[in-house]
């Protein structure tokens, strides 16, 4: 997936917000496990409880450090079968989870592709009215041009979609008739904005080594009435002894994109840094996540610094659009 197709950025955010646009995220992984004890062995190694699930249902949930609970990838699992799970982690992260759950990586046999937007289940249900009726976080089969594929009610824009999984053999076709019937090709470039104007963490931002879930506000992800799980030790003691920051928007009083690892200062004093930042089309300013001093409020005026220039903006609740 380029940074951008022609168009540009801007242009693809927008079509998401208003239409709907396909993303390639094939780059994320996927493990494929199978068997009567993987439901056990996600619930002891996976911070979320999937008894809250069921099957034909989605789950967004983290692996945690077990040292000290730093979120080492945050995780979708589908619940395809009785007995099967595709667990999709980051691509970078996806040896990382195998050494700790197993499975089989399927990543270099399929596509993911995303359709997001208002419009996108309109679009998708073009090339497959099953695809498209999946409901949101759930997860159901369907056949394309003769392949088992699944579809998704997930997404990771703030606007409603589907994420289909297709075998790599005929990837190129489900892509290009899911543009033939309207979706815009969008970049990397997009998803970041995208991801950003609702509010959602991005591994190795706002997820990270040194980030508990409590403190980027993703407590529910943790599943604490389960008997055991990786890493529960560790963020039970991390809430005891108090949260060293916490996460929060951040909005420019002006049209300034923000970057990552920015410091924010209060009345001069510097509270902690941006992990995220850039400039938000819908809006048409700056706007960032930050992990700071976990004692703020939002509606506090702040400055961040920006390439040795401080510029005015606002703590604030995340989304940033609705």
């Amino acid at each position: 997936m380029p940074l951008s197709y022609s168009d540009g950025t801007v242009s693809e955010h927008m079509a998401c917000r208003s239409s709907a646009v396909v993303f390639d995220v094939s780059h994320l992984g996927t493990l494929q496990l199978q068997g009567e004890e993987v439901f056990s062995l996600l619930q002891e190694q996976l911070s979320n409880d999937l008894n809250k699930i069921s099957l034909g249902r989605t789950q967004y949930t983290h692996l945690l450090d077990d040292e000290d609970a730093s979120v080492l990838d945050d995780i979708i699992v589908w619940w395809v079968d009785e007995d099967s799970f595709y667990v999709i982690p980051n691509a970078s992260n996806t040896e990382i989870v195998q050494q700790a759950i197993g499975g089989t990586d399927t990543t270099l046999d399929r596509a993911l592709i995303a359709v997001q937007g208002p419009r996108a289940r309109e679009i998708v249900a073009v090339v497959s009215p099953e695809a498209a009726a999946v409901a949101k976080f759930h997860v159901v089969p369907f056949t394309f041009h003769g392949e088992p594929c699944f579809s998704a009610g997930t997404g990771y824009t703030g606007e409603d979609g589907v994420e289909c999984h297709v075998p790599a053999s005929v990837a190129n076709r489900f892509f290009n008739e899911v543009m033939a019937a309207g979706a815009v090709p969008a970049g990397l470039g997009a998803r970041d904005t995208l991801r950003l104007e609702a509010g959602l963490p991005l591994h190795g931002h706002e997820l990270k080594r040194g980030v508990t879930p409590p403190e980027a506000n993703l407590d529910w992800v943790v599943g604490y009435k389960k008997s055991h799980f990786r890493g529960r030790e560790a963020v039970e003691s991390r809430k005891a002894r108090g949260l060293r920051y916490r996460l929060f928007g951040i909005r420019a009083l002006g049209r300034q994109p923000l970057r990552d690892g920015s410091a924010v200062f209060l009345a001069g004093r510097s509270v902690g840094n941006l992990t995220s930042g850039n400039y938000s089309p819908v809006l048409q300013t700056g706007i960032g996540l930050a992990l700071l001093e976990p004692a703020l409020t939002d509606g506090l005026e702040v400055e961040v610094e920006i390439r040795g220039r401080r510029v005015p903006a606002l703590i604030c609740k995340y989304p940033f659009i609705p």
